[in-house]
């Protein structure tokens, strides 16, 4: 009895160490979990140029705030946008109190999305492009029909001074 049971001990170790290596072992990506973490802040405004210096992107971008709910009432309210207490249309509301240009570097492999009628349904038409085409657009050039026109803002994502993503943004 006492031989079986340590067989059975015994068994159950072999199996456990097998299963072990073939976990640790294995370079199996599909059953890895990555986390993705953007890449900086997330700012809304609209694209003043974006052109190439000295090797690299350089974007003006002209800061803006992207509001809504209470936030977005109260401020068209004051603005006589809308009466006191009356909500503001697709409860949103854009403040570009200033149009002071901010300087940034645009990563060459910067994750770019524009709206057109033939991108993601389900991200209101996002269609990823290149930041050398987002460029062109900006000058006024076409190499995407975009669904609507670019100074319906952008967001950007920033780590320090360089930009790593930006978003088109939809206005209903």
């Amino acid at each position: 009895m006492r031989t079986i049971a340590v067989a059975v001990v015994a068994l159950v170790a072999i199996a456990a160490a097998a299963t072990f290596a073939v976990l640790y072992f294995t370079d199996e990506r599909a059953t890895r979990t990555v986390i993705v973490r953007p890449c900086g802040d997330r700012t809304f405004g609209h694209i003043a140029s974006l052109e190439r210096d000295s090797g690299r992107w350089l974007l003006h971008f002209d800061p803006a705030w992207f509001t809504s709910g209470l936030t977005a009432n109260t401020a068209a309210a004051e603005d006589g946008v809308v009466g006191p207490g009356e909500p503001v249309p697709n409860d949103n509301y854009r403040i570009d109190e200033g149009h002071r240009l901010l300087t940034y570097i645009v990563a060459p492999h910067a994750r770019v999305t524009v709206l057109t009628r033939h991108g993601d349904p389900g991200r209101f038409g996002a269609t990823p492009i290149t930041v050398a085409q987002l460029a062109e657009l900006v000058r006024g050039e076409k190499p995407v029909q975009l669904f609507e026109p670019l100074d319906t803002g952008v967001w950007i994502r920033i780590h320090v001074d360089t930009v790593c993503a930006i978003e088109h943004q939809y206005q209903p």
